[in-house]
């Protein structure tokens, strides 16, 4: 179990298709302390992912196995996928880096019960639910079955931002991007060890 860290554990959740994946990886890029939690899933690899980068897939047997080791701080059953983050990847990391996580609102929870977590949760949501049905299948990467599961996941996803400790609403990435880096500088400066 990690203990109380002087670094932070920033949570980025959202809606499908709100951006915080593009923002997770932008957060990397700019700033060496954060270092992205590359989840496990059961989900096939897309064509642009990376084992090991983007996710760790694994066979739903091998997935279930480390449920049963309780290996995972937190795991979720996401259309009909497996999602779920390593406690050993997490508390190797920590004692060098600052962590962000793009995880669901029900991955938040179960992070959160871990009080020993030093959790800044962020909430993205879009003020426009038809302009997030266009960017789903602009992306291109899932069928108009699972566009549409995604799109009715919704209503259930947002019931859970006050769980957060800050909600942003993304119209522009560029200024969520700011406002997301602001949270961050404010919630460090305090802290002998300010990210760079």
């Amino acid at each position: 179990m990690v203990k109380a860290a002087k670094n932070i554990m920033v949570i980025l959740s959202s809606p499908s298709g709100v951006g915080k994946t593009t923002i997770t990886k932008k957060i990397q890029q700019k700033y060496t302390s954060f270092k992205i939690s590359v989840s496990h899933t059961t989900r096939s690899a897309r064509s642009n992912e990376i084992e090991g980068v983007d996710y760790h897939f694994v066979s739903r047997e091998e997935f279930e196995k480390l449920i049963k080791e309780k290996k995972f701080y937190e795991y979720a059953k996401i259309f009909d996928n497996y999602y779920g983050t390593s406690k050993k990847n997490v508390d190797e990391n920590i004692k060098e880096n600052d962590i962000i996580f793009d995880i669901d609102w029900q991955g938040t929870k179960q992070l959160a019960a871990h009080k020993n977590l030093n959790l800044l949760k962020i909430y993205l949501i879009t003020d426009n639910k038809e302009e997030l049905k266009k960017r789903l299948k602009k992306r291109n990467q899932n069928t108009e079955e699972e566009i549409n599961m995604r799109f009715k996941s919704f209503d259930e996803d947002v019931k859970h931002w006050n769980d957060y400790d800050y909600i942003i609403i993304n119209k522009n990435l560029e200024t969520c991007f700011r406002q997301i880096e602001e949270i961050i500088e404010n919630n460090k400066k305090d802290s002998l060890y300010p990210f760079t």
